[in-house]
């Protein structure tokens, strides 16, 4: 009997996985880094500071990081070709931590905004951006986890926020994080100190949404009802009582005068437990039901005073626009 043997493929070496790596950055970011931009900040009463962003349309639309420009006298852009040119702001949204600038010319090179569901742990990433001034710095690694949260300027959670080992350093704030095809998967955002490698970006579905009602409104609206709350455990033999599945509910630490809480009804020392209907174990929680479609609309906030279940009528109102 005679036996065939089918020859086995050598596996590739470490130097051709390296040049296929180096292959696969380099041409990433030959795909980017035209619509990559500096920016340059003179503040109302600070020093300026700086940032990076990035070009999201031809037409002059610029996506950066909002604590890179919130309060910002005067903006100036420089692009990868040596121009520099002064901004506007279209409008920014501390809660997300993201804002649109726009400068007057067209034919621009720009970047697309991927599916940031679609990016998963270990896959390549690469940063670019101006750290410390050095315009156009690239650095790459993988993404290292997803679904993270941060909190934003306002106390409210981002929420989906991309974690990534690729370096970020001040100044790499507003630029893009981008796949091996070059299109957007985050918004470099933050980085954890004195930690190595632990950094963040805004995902670029959140950056899609946010910039869609950026241009057409110059803002975000929410909702709010005007109350300052901490997370409580509930006691046991109450929620048994009432049947109350959740662990934890919003106990009420104060109220602003005049606020829809405080029109409601609701006093300190009351737990929040849901707001029409929806449990609220946590005050993130409470924020994220507190949505633009909410504001002037009866809702029912149902919270425990003591040991009595209550439920009582509450309207949101629009929260106001962040002072500069």
């Amino acid at each position: 009997m005679e036996f065939q043997f089918t020859p086995v493929s050598a596996p590739p070496s470490d130097a051709s996985l390296l040049d296929t790596y180096s292959q696969s950055v380099s041409s990433a970011v030959a795909a980017a880094h035209p619509a990559v931009v500096h920016i340059e900040v003179q503040g109302n009463s600070a020093p300026g500071g700086s940032g990076s962003g990035f070009f999201i349309s031809p037409d002059g639309y610029v996506l950066t990081n909002s604590h890179v420009v919130h309060g910002a006298r005067a903006l100036k852009v420089f692009l990868a070709d040596g121009r520099k040119l002064s901004a506007d702001l279209i409008g920014d949204d501390p809660d997300t931590d993201l804002a649109v600038l726009r400068v007057s010319t067209d034919e621009l090179a720009h970047l697309a905004l991927a599916d940031s569901d679609a990016v998963r742990p270990g896959q390549i990433a690469i940063a670019i951006g101006s750290p410390m001034g050095f315009q156009q710095t690239v650095t790459a690694g993988i993404v290292s986890g997803l679904g993270r949260s941060l909190r934003g300027a306002s106390g409210r959670l981002i929420d989906n926020v991309i974690q990534t080992d690729a370096a970020l350093n001040p100044g790499n704030s507003g630029g893009p994080l981008v796949n091996t095809r070059g299109e957007v998967i985050g918004v470099n955002t933050a980085i954890i100190r004195p930690a190595q490698g632990i950094c963040f970006a805004i995902a670029s579905n959140t950056a899609r949404w946010v910039v869609a009602w950026l241009i057409k409104d110059g803002r975000i609206r929410r909702s709010f009802i005007g109350l300052a709350g901490q997370n409580v455990p509930l006691i046991r033999k109450v929620a048994r009582y009432h049947h109350i599945a959740q662990e934890t509910g919003v106990l009420v630490a104060g109220m602003d005068p005049g606020s829809p809480a405080a029109r409601s009804g609701l006093l300190e020392g009351d737990i929040v437990l849901a707001l029409d209907g929806v449990p609220t174990p946590a005050i993130d929680t409470l924020h994220k039901l507190l949505t633009a479609d909410r504001i002037g609309e009866r809702a029912i906030v149902t919270f425990l005073r003591g040991v009595e279940l209550r439920r009582h009528a509450i309207i949101p109102l629009e929260m106001p626009t962040r002072p500069e």
